[in-house]
Parts: structure tokens; C-alpha cells; sequence
């Protein structure tokens, strides 16, 4: 299911009927064809890394992960010099190979988990497995567990403590890699990368600055943390990010109306809200327990992902009707 169409059910119909309501449908059997579809483009393609791609403008080696933030430019009246910013515009000239890599294993694992769940056919597994070792066990191959060399500015930084947001695109690949029934000599493997990472994240200063944010950036580091502690089993963690969305990230962010007025004040509103609330949406859909459901949760004055969803729902309807002000 796209998340904005669940985004667009969950504002339609209060969370408990949405759930009682998808209990009566086959869903396997609804998406059989589309996801077979799609894990069939899949079954031949192997592996692409980070290290299948370099820059000359990287300070890591060749298994670190390297990007470079997205709205930096090269000042036109100091050539060769430290770049400068051009909030939302990007500059097509970055190295983004790394970037591409990572969100074509973030299509593919799942692609495959989803096909694998529906038939059990090994060869949907198998293939999988292909790409979960070479980008997380394979000495040849696998990513360094850290992002110290991502969303780096040409004259300025190496790398950024908001590069982390790269990553978000490794969720879906945890959350796919829990469904595979992987052999424990991978499985393991998995888990002990993800486990490193998530000790980078909360330890590096990089991590603990992006941590500490105010915006959707915030968001996507409990999104990203709550779903790698889901897969390594990781409870302590787990419980962190819960008491984080609910006491750090809904009151820090969240106004009484549901809009996120940090989001509201970059130049490009509309989509850093929309990106906000779908990271959001993964984390309450992550942390949720049956003891304590986010979807329902809220603040005293009433603030919660209800309240967030309510507010952004007649703009995803009708993106035109969008507020054309900034708070």
C-alpha cells in the first residue's frame, strides 16, 4: 500500500475501524499480482554497493557511504572555493551514485520479502539474501556502519550530522529483512551491522546533533533507530524511541492546529510536511504496542499523529487547496 493512500484512510476512519476493517480483506491476495510483478524485475539483478562508485571529492575510503548535500553550490565569485547554499535548489552536479544505490536496494529487498511471504518460493529469498550480504556482510563489498562522509560540503565539511537522513531509506530494508526466514549465518550478519550502526547513531556526535534537531530530521532518526532496534531485537532502544516520539518529537514539533511549523518555514512547505508526517507515520507504526497505541495517543492539549494527520489530509486530497503562508 502507498503511504499517502494509508495516510488518506487512516484521516478517513478512526484508526480502530481502519484496523477492523483491513481484518476483512485477503491482502496477499489483493496485491498477489502487483507484487509478484515487481519482485519479478528483481530476480536477475545483482548486487550494487558503495563500492561500485567513488568520488574524488570523498575524505572516506572505499566502503564508506558518500553524498553531498543537496543545496550546496559552487560561488560564482569564488571558483574552487568553499561552496555556497541555495535552499531548494539542488544542484544536479553532486555525487549522488551512493545515494541511487541505496534506495535501489531499498526497492529491491522488500520487492522480494513481499513475494517470498506471498508464495514461500525459495528463489525470491534467495535473491534477497544476495543483496543483504553484499551491502552488510561481504568483506568485499558491505558499507561501513557509519555516516561520516555523507551530506559533506565541497570546501567546508567532510561530512554532516544530517547526512543520517540518508539512511532512511535502509527502514525498509530492516523491516524486509525480519520477513525473509534468512539462514542464521545472514541473518546474524544483518543484525550485527544494524546493531553497529545503531551504536554509531546514538554515540557519534553526528548522530546526537541530529538526535537533538527540531524538524523532520528528528523524526527520521527515531524512524530510522526504532525500526534498525526492531530487527536486532534491541528493546532497551526501542523503548527510547517510544518515550522519544512522545515526549521529545510530538511536543517539539507539533502546533495545536497539527502542522509542523518548522517545515512550514522552508521554501518548500508543503513536501517537507508531507515528508515529516510520513516519517512520523513509520515511527507510530513501528513503536506502536497493543499497550500503547501512537495512532490513538495524544497530548493533554490534544496534539498526536490524529491531530498531524487531520491537518495535512485536505492537502493530500488537494494539494491546491495548500495554504499559500509560512508560520
Amino acid at each position: 500500500m502507498l503511504r499517502r493512500n494509508f495516510l488518506r484512510g487512516a484521516s478517513a476512519l478512526p484508526i480502530a475501524r481502519l484496523v477492523r476493517a483491513a481484518g476483512r480483506f485477503d491482502l496477499a491476495a489483493i496485491e498477489r499480482g502487483r507484487v509478484l510483478k515487481a519482485a519479478g524485475r528483481y530476480l536477475s539483478e545483482a548486487p550494487v554497493t558503495v563500492t561500485a562508485a567513488s568520488s574524488p571529492r570523498s575524505a572516506g575510503g572505499k566502503h564508506d557511504f558518500f553524498s553531498e548535500g543537496d543545496y550546496w553550490w559552487p560561488d560564482p565569485q569564488n571558483p574552487g572555493g568553499p561552496y555556497i547554499q541555495r535552499d531548494g535548489m539542488s544542484n544536479p552536479d553532486n555525487f549522488v551514485e551512493h545515494r541511487r544505490a541505496m534506495i535501489r536496494l531499498s526497492l529491491i529487498v522488500p520487492a522480494l520479502a513481499a513475494a517470498y511471504k506471498i508464495t514461500r518460493d525459495p528463489k525470491y529469498r534467495d535473491r534477497a539474501a544476495l543483496h543483504l550480504r553484499a551491502w552488510f556482510v561481504d568483506d568485499a563489498t558491505r558499507m561501513n556502519p557509519n555516516l561520516q562522509y555523507a551530506q559533506a560540503i565541497q570546501g567546508r565539511f567532510t561530512g554532516r550530522g544530517t547526512g543520517i537522513i540518508d539512511t532512511l531509506h535502509l527502514v525498509e530494508v530492516a523491516r524486509a529483512a525480519r520477513q525473509l526466514g534468512l539462514p542464521p549465518a545472514d541473518l546474524d550478519g544483518v543484525k550485527q551491522w544494524f546493531a553497529s550502526y545503531i551504536e554509531w547513531m546514538t554515540t557519534h556526535p553526528y548522530g546526537i546533533a541530529e538526535r537533538d534537531t527540531k524538524n523532520n530530521h528528528a523524526s527520521c532518526w527515531v524512524t530510522q533507530v526504532a525500526a534498525f532496534a526492531q530487527l536486532t531485537g534491541n528493546a532497551g532502544v526501542t523503548a527510547y524511541c517510544r518515550n522519544r516520539f512522545q515526549t521529545v518529537l510530538i511536543p517539539n514539533q507539533e502546533a495545536p492546529d497539527g502542522s509542523f511549523p518548522e517545515e512550514l518555514r522552508r521554501t518548500k512547505p508543503y513536501g517537507y510536511s508531507l515528508f515529516n508526517l510520513d516519517a512520523l507515520a513509520i515511527a507510530t507504526q513501528t513503536l506502536s504496542t497493543r499497550e500503547n497505541d501512537l495512532w490513538k495517543w495524544q497530548l493533554p492539549d490534544g496534539r498526536g499523529m490524529a491531530k498531524a494527520v487531520a491537518y495535512m489530509f485536505p492537502y493530500i486530497q488537494d494539494k491546491k487547496k495548500w495554504p499559500p503562508r509560512r508560520t
